[in-house]
């Protein structure tokens, strides 16, 4: 997850952080594709029902202050969740499959964003019991 200063392609358009500001980061792009995710893991990681990611091309992705607090825990194989050591806060999710991509947790953004292409509903086999989905958007019990 590391990414040097310099390789960001172009001016960022979205910033975030995390909950104790000790952690910054900027996308240089738009949002290819976003996904609400009720997988467990997911739901443990963030404490809520489901976890909501946007995803972007690694390269679009990095980190501007606080690279040192950042720790990544590998939930499954090839899999890193990484958030910040000082609070805990949720930060981005990869999978070694998907070298060339990053999703990062769209409630630590601080540029707003209205719109977010493909969103969508995923591992709703495994949503919280507790929890009903009650939009529109599509649902896939896998990451389709």
């Amino acid at each position: 997850m590391s990414q040097q200063p310099n390789s960001m392609p172009s001016t960022p358009r979205l910033r975030g952080a995390c909950l104790c500001g000790a952690v910054h980061y900027e996308v240089s792009c738009e949002i290819v594709s976003a996904s609400h995710c009720h997988c467990s893991m997911c739901r443990k990681f963030h404490g809520a029902a489901f976890a909501t990611y946007g995803n972007v091309p690694r390269q679009h992705f990095r980190y501007v202050k606080g690279q040192d607090a950042v720790r990544d825990f590998e939930s499954s194989p090839g899999v890193k969740r990484s958030f910040c050591a000082n609070c805990g806060a949720s930060l981005t999710w990869s999978d070694d499959r998907y070298a060339n991509e990053i999703a990062f947790a769209l409630g630590t953004l601080e540029t707003p964003v209205s719109q977010l292409p493909g969103l969508r509903h995923i591992y709703v086999a495994s949503k919280a019991p507790w929890y009903e989905i009650t939009d529109s958007l599509p649902r896939f019990d896998k990451d389709n």
